[in-house]
């Protein structure tokens, strides 16, 4: 049993680029196939007027129209007539990819330097926060209008990236000088990072005017423009050049990955730790560098959460950072693979609110469905990663002389 299971663990840590995606594909159909089933099966347990009656009972709902809103639903209904690129759905759905990129980047650099970042969603709240209190104060001594735009707005997200890179560094310096479990310290600095959010807008930022918890909104002209003409209703809270940054970024990060020094480092890092500091690579450097990396790039996430979709910050900060770990998996950690996880990511999150507003499907079972889908894509990836690190599988192709080749390389 156990080399059976080796086995399996060595054709899927060894399978190339094109055997993953059939692979990913294949776990996609299998997980529609099962969550079909699930929701029929769930409809015979339900009530309602009209279904489908089969052996004497009745099946209250139909997959193939929770699939087609789950899929379809998320673009805006494109095969119905009077569809337009730029409707709402579509915008939610990219808005989510946005996001989903800054995070899924801030977790996959830290795997790729061989360590956990669990707390990609604290280092986004601290950011977040930072990104509103900034643009506030600096609000009052810039001019308005383009200009306050053009100045507001890099700053604004400046600030989320040192911040959130402040806070992921803590969880660093702990693991290279006091052998602080990474995963273990991230966790609990996700709490942190909320508790010390809602003491702060509590005695200083919170919005007088408002009841709820959060701080004053931002100047118009600070939040990140929408494109004229060409680009999505400013009421959609969704904005191309914030996608285009995000595209930027990854492209920017699978670069550094692949042909600068730092990125050599932190790969033969994660690869193959005692080779690289052999080679001469800081051990520690490396740690506290790939997690401040990974923070900052969680703290962008919080600067656009609030520059792009809220203009303020709330409290009540939803789990992109969670999300993100789910992603970087998704991409088996390949910065360039993070935009079609992410995308994935964004359809299941929109296509979820069309089958809401569409179907009687009660949203657990929708919430049940999403994950079934998540679950059945992601796995083998995670299994990939998990066995390429951790198991002894004979021969393990060495690292080549740029880094590539390992296990968790792409």
């Amino acid at each position: 049993m156990r080399d059976d299971l080796e086995v399996l663990l060595e054709r899927l840590v060894h399978a190339s680029v094109f055997e993953r995606i059939v692979i990913s594909v294949a776990a996609l159909f299998a997980a529609i196939v099962v969550g079909g089933v699930l929701v029929f099966v769930s409809g015979g347990f339900a009530s309602c007027r009209t279904g489908l009656d089969l052996a004497g009972w009745t099946f209250c709902y139909n997959p193939m129209q929770v699939y087609y809103e789950l899929f379809l639903g998320a673009l805006g209904h494109p095969l119905e007539g009077g569809w337009h690129p730029l409707n709402y759905d579509m915008a939610t759905t990219l808005r989510e990819t946005t996001l989903l990129i800054f995070a899924g980047l801030s977790v996959a650099v830290a795997f790729r330097a061989g360590l956990f970042n669990i707390g990609t969603q604290g280092q986004l709240v601290v950011g977040g926060l930072a990104t509103a209190v900034t643009v506030l104060y600096a609000a009052a001594i810039v001019p308005a209008g383009f200009v306050g735009t053009l100045v507001l707005v890099p700053i604004g997200v400046a600030a989320g990236a040192l911040f959130g890179g402040l806070f992921g560094a803590i969880p660093g310096v702990l693991k290279a000088y006091a052998d602080a479990n990474e995963v273990i310290t991230t966790i609990m600095l996700n709490f942190v990072a909320a508790g010390i959010t809602s003491t702060l807008l509590s005695w200083r930022f919170q919005d007088p005017d408002s009841a709820n918890p959060q701080t004053a909104r931002v100047p118009e002209y600070a939040e990140i423009p929408t494109i004229p003409y060409v680009g999505f209703d400013v009421r959609m809270d969704f904005s191309l050049l914030a996608l285009g940054f995000a595209v930027v970024l990854m492209v920017a990060v699978a670069w550094m990955l692949a042909r600068t020094s730092f990125g050599y480092e932190l790969r033969t890092s994660g690869i193959q730790p005692e080779a690289a500091a052999y080679g001469g690579v800081a051990e520690k450097r490396m740690i506290v560098s790939s997690m401040t990396l990974s923070g900052a790039l969680g703290g962008v996430a919080g600067a656009f959460w609030v520059l792009m979709q809220h203009g303020r910050w709330l409290e009540n900060v939803p789990p992109i950072g969670f999300d993100g770990i789910a992603v970087s998996i998704l991409a088996g950690n390949n910065p360039l693979g993070v935009g079609a996880a992410a995308f994935l990511f964004g359809v299941l999150s929109s296509g979820s609110r069309s089958i809401g507003t569409a179907t009687n499907v009660p949203p657990e079972l929708v919430g049940v469905l999403s994950g079934l889908l998540i679950l059945f894509v992601a796995m083998p990836e995670f299994f990939r990663m998990i066995g390429g690190r951790y198991l002894d599988l004979g021969a393990e192709r060495p690292a080549r002389a740029d880094g590539a080749g390992g296990a968790d390389d792409d």
